[in-house]
């Protein structure tokens, strides 16, 4: 059944945009869960050719900061290209990418694979791409949607981390690019099927939309309009806020933890798979926490969620290396900082809508996103380096939280505003 006479069998029923939500959250999940696969990689690789985890990191620190500056450039190729075009060539880079990994036998080869071509595919699953289809099909209950496809950068840990970590101690690190192919693999043929480009093309109106949106104007070139969305924001003080606040956030999100917690618990004597599991159990957390901001966002000024949210983040990173690193320590610290993990993303996008605009939205939060992935490289390199250096992570985690208390009182200075500026060309 193609997209059309799905949307007509779901008419009186179920909106179509609940069927591409759930569409866009597989292809996150599957997008995330193949990005964080270097984390589970960092100890079998070190073990098996001997690198060392600062050169390991060094090609996490890639993908993440490809992911982040590529977001841009890929939702204006979605405006010019198409949405479905652009998702289906980010899976085939990615698909390759895995495919080619489990022959490597050199750090360049692994910088060429999971650094490069699954840092730019996993570009699917940036944040610009999921509010370009949450603008596009939602305008009721906006909140609660972006809430759940950011959850789905959590869930992709909860469901590939153990299972990878798995695999590994088994089969090897090969058997870990031979699963993520396969899962890629089989997502392709789901996007062709379900996906339609817009609401228009099924014949809908978005949820909770009374008319078609107006036709967008301007270019389709996508350099030209992620270039256009840098120079609207650059020129707002509120713009330099958010990508302050949200390079903290992937700072101490999944450059740190994300990158590093499994190696740091291993450090203290923990198993990898059972170490694995924790980071998924902060995945579950984090499904949690990232869908009730999305719901909080539609209710509550999103400025005081976020200063909360990086308010406990910080806390728990405070904390944790003065922890034992018992059952009961990381079993605490996994539901306070994974009620956390994402849950930045809903209020972010809901402040850069009302600053910016829906139009300009997708493009301006890309860049904001880009400054997510630069701080989360900083961090998978950085921890990676003080690890060799001091051989412990304990700084790495102290500065991560004091930047988050940082980032708390930022949020809080970001002014409301007409969405004037979004019209300015």
């Amino acid at each position: 059944m193609n997209p059309t006479g799905l949307a007509k069998f779901c008419s009186g029923r179920l909106h179509y945009a609940w069927i591409v939500l759930g569409v866009m959250f597989v292809s996150t999940l599957c997008g995330m869960g193949v990005r964080s696969a270097p984390g589970v990689l960092i100890v079998p690789l070190e073990r098996s050719f001997g690198w060392s985890v600062g050169t390991i990191s060094g090609a996490a620190s890639l993908n993440i900061l490809l992911l982040g500056l590529l977001g841009p450039f890929m939702a204006g190729l979605m405006e010019g290209f198409g949405l479905k075009r652009t998702l289906l060539l980010c899976l085939a880079l990615m698909l390759a990418g895995t495919s080619l990994s489990v022959f490597m036998t050199t750090p360049w080869q692994l910088y060429a694979t999971w650094g490069f071509m699954v840092g730019i595919g996993s570009s699917a699953g940036a944040i610009g791409m999921a509010t370009a289809v949450v603008n596009r099909w939602f305008v009721a209950r906006r909140g609660l949607a972006i809430g759940i496809m950011i959850s789905a950068n959590a869930a992709g840990q909860l469901i590939f981390l153990p299972l990878l970590a798995g695999l590994a101690e088994r089969y090897g690190w090969q058997s870990i690019g031979i699963a993520v192919s396969l899962c890629v693999a089989a997502l392709i043929p789901l996007l062709i099927l379900l996906l339609p480009e817009s609401p228009g093309r099924v014949g809908l109106l978005a949820l909770g939309a009374t008319r078609p949106p107006p036709e967008r104007v301007g270019s389709s070139n996508p350099v030209t309009v992620a270039m256009r969305g840098l120079s609207i924001g650059t020129r707002s003080l509120d713009f330099w806020l958010l990508v302050g606040s949200f390079s903290i956030c992937g700072f101490s999100a999944n450059g740190l933890v994300g990158t590093h917690l499994i190696a740091y618990c291993v450090d203290h004597g923990i198993a990898q798979v059972l170490a694995a599991g924790m980071v998924a159990s902060l995945g579950l957390f984090s499904l949690i926490g990232s869908t009730a901001a999305g719901w909080l966002t539609d209710r509550y000024n999103p400025r005081v969620l976020l200063f909360w949210i990086y308010s406990l983040r910080g806390l728990s990173l405070l904390a944790l290396p003065f922890t034992q690193f018992d059952m009961l320590s990381l079993t605490v610290f996994s539901i306070f900082y994974g009620l956390d993990w994402v849950a930045t993303g809903p209020p972010t996008f809901a402040l850069t809508n009302e600053v910016f605009g829906e139009r300009d939205a997708p493009v301006i939060i890309s860049w904001i996103y880009c400054g997510h992935q630069v701080g989360g490289a900083l961090a998978a390199l950085g921890a990676g380096s003080v690890r060799g250096m001091t051989g412990s992570y304990m700084l790495a985690f102290l500065a991560s939280g004091l930047a988050c208390m940082m980032a708390a009182l930022l949020v809080l200075r970001v002014t409301r505003r007409a969405p004037a500026l979004a019209l300015a060309e």
